[in-house]
């Protein structure tokens, strides 16, 4: 999603989940502290030399800056959250700003064709590349 982000954007605002919006969550797993995140974040962005037009802000809820930010012009997001991106382009119109272009990107599949998810990597189902770890019961 990030990738896709910076193929279509020159300034991209990256959202991180604050520990406490974590929390009202309520992930079936731990989730890594909010430092672990960043570093984490900071650490893919360098590698893959995108660092330099990124800016990370902290997510408090589900629309951060993004329904009163005139300069954000689109949204990319997974299908899990594109319920998210219409709710912020319905407050944004409320608000009288312009709706931002919605751009969904397909989740990475693992080895069993099913999205690469935090919650599978945690629960010990497959690791970071989705290769699978253990048979699931479906």
């Amino acid at each position: 999603m990030l990738l896709k982000a910076f193929e279509i954007g020159e300034k991209i605002l990256i959202g991180l989940c604050s520990d406490e919006f974590v929390k009202k969550m309520e992930k079936p797993h731990i989730t890594a502290d909010y430092n672990e995140r960043l570093k984490d974040l900071k650490v893919f962005l360098k590698k893959h030399k995108i660092d330099d037009s990124a800016s990370i802000i902290t997510l408090n809820d589900a629309y951060g800056s993004t329904i009163n930010d005139k300069t954000i012009e689109a949204l990319v997001v997974s299908e899990e959250t594109m319920k998210i991106a219409l709710k912020i382009n319905n407050k944004r119109i409320k608000f009288g700003f312009p709706p931002l272009e919605i751009i969904e990107v397909n989740m990475v599949q693992a080895e069993n064709y099913k999205p690469i998810s935090t919650t599978r990597i945690r629960q010990g189902e497959i690791d970071r590349e989705g290769h699978i770890l253990r048979k699931t019961r479906n």
